[in-house]
């Protein structure tokens, strides 16, 4: 298990745009899955609506992009790349989809595959799950890149 502390090592990002509260499984180079305990006090449900609170899409592809980056951060390191002065970029999602709702209270689980690496070049498979029910999907692509 991968703890907030240590999340913040690897990733720049900070509230309220840290969308992950620990990784709870990890197998280098391969998967990772995270936990985001979604909660009435986050800032995006003041108006993402009034009366009918709903974590906004965007920000669950976020979420799985976070766990995507501690994924690529510790593998890279387990194989001796020197990531202490790279960051993660965006370069594409594709085939996002949103199946249910996820809702304050929801505990959100982010499962992401690797499903190709080339150089600095990262492609995932990712997944949200509120229990047993998928929440959303998408094809993530990233690269790691000097700050």
């Amino acid at each position: 298990m991968i703890d907030i502390k240590e999340i913040l090592t690897i990733l720049p990002h900070r509230y309220p745009f840290l969308l992950i509260d620990r990784i709870i499984r990890m197998e280098a180079g391969k998967s990772a899955r995270g936990l985001k305990n979604v909660t009435i006090n986050e800032p995006f449900f003041l108006g993402h609506f009034p009366g009918h609170p709903i974590m906004p899409g965007v920000l669950i592809v976020e979420a799985m992009a976070q766990v995507g980056g501690v994924l690529a951060f510790k593998s890279a390191a387990a194989t001796s790349a020197d990531v202490s002065n790279k960051v993660m970029y965006f370069m594409g999602i594709d085939n996002a989809r949103f199946r249910r709702p996820v809702l304050p209270g929801d505990a959100l689980e982010l499962q992401l595959t690797v499903t190709k690496c080339r150089g600095t070049i990262w492609a995932f498979k990712g997944e949200a799950f509120v229990g047993d029910a998928l929440a959303a999907e998408a094809e993530l692509l990233a690269t790691i890149t000097e700050k």
